[in-house]
């Protein structure tokens, strides 16, 4: 079974233009998400998927494979199916590795493709960790998620799930935005229109579970930590500093 793992990346941004190439301790952010993966033992390619030129060029020029992609792409997803349909290296899955987490686990990654190697039930796999701090629950830039007995998401929620009526201890799981999918699937479920749930909670996530398939999950070794403003390339800096898994 061969496993590429899909970088997307794009330059417009609402919060922040150009982000891929912003730089963090001196090299794009861009080409640290592409090192992370790189690190990881499980996959057979890393490729870089933009509709951007600078984006490419950059990329290329710090030796990552590209994939030139349509601008018509509006999700990663769109953008990790154009991949599939139109590269010749004959890969069995792919795995959505998000273009602003320069800390990503490489493990993890490993953890995503070690799963669909080992259950060939599964259609798609994406993590999770624990929330570190209990106030997170309540914050709605924090998908959290529920899962069910075989590991399987019952549900994703920018609110607080599940609601702990009895007030005693409960752990939070926080949904980790890195996705795994079987290529017939990825293909599949890239061309559904949009759910109403998905559309509700803003979550593209959500249209596997609302079509009536599984999504499983399993647990990150670490947490994420993404850059979504320019302010964040400071913390992730930081982060930096530590040792990492």
């Amino acid at each position: 079974m061969k496993i590429c793992a899909v970088i997307p990346a794009r330059f417009a941004s609402t919060r922040f233009p150009g982000k891929p190439l912003a730089l963090i301790a001196g090299k794009p952010l861009i080409e640290r998400v592409w090192r992370r993966a790189m690190q990881a033992k499980k996959i057979d390619e890393v490729v870089i998927a933009t509709d951007d030129p600078r984006i490419a060029s950059v990329a290329e020029e710090f030796g990552a494979q590209v994939v030139m992609t349509s601008v018509r792409c509006k999700t990663g997803t769109d953008r990790l199916a154009e991949v599939a349909r139109t590269m010749k290296s004959g890969s069995d899955a792919f795995i959505n590795v998000q273009g602003d987490e320069p800390l990503i686990s490489p493990v993890l990654i490993d953890r995503l493709a070690g799963a669909l190697r080992k259950n060939i039930s599964l259609h798609a796999v994406t993590a999770a960790y624990p929330l570190v701090l209990a106030d997170d629950s309540d914050n709605p830039n924090i998908v959290k998620v529920v899962r069910d007995k075989n590991g399987n998401a019952l549900y994703f929620s920018r609110s607080p799930v599940p609601f702990n009526r009895t007030k005693k201890p409960c752990v939070y799981l926080k949904h980790i935005g890195i996705y795994g999918y079987r290529r017939e699937f990825l293909l599949k479920c890239s061309a559904w229109p949009r759910g109403i749930l998905e559309k509700i909670e803003e979550l593209e996530q959500l249209r596997i579970l609302e079509n009536g398939y599984s999504l499983h999950v399993v647990m990150s070794p670490s947490d994420s930590f993404g850059v979504d403003v320019p302010a964040d390339i400071k913390k992730i800096e930081q982060l930096l500093r530590r040792p990492r898994k």
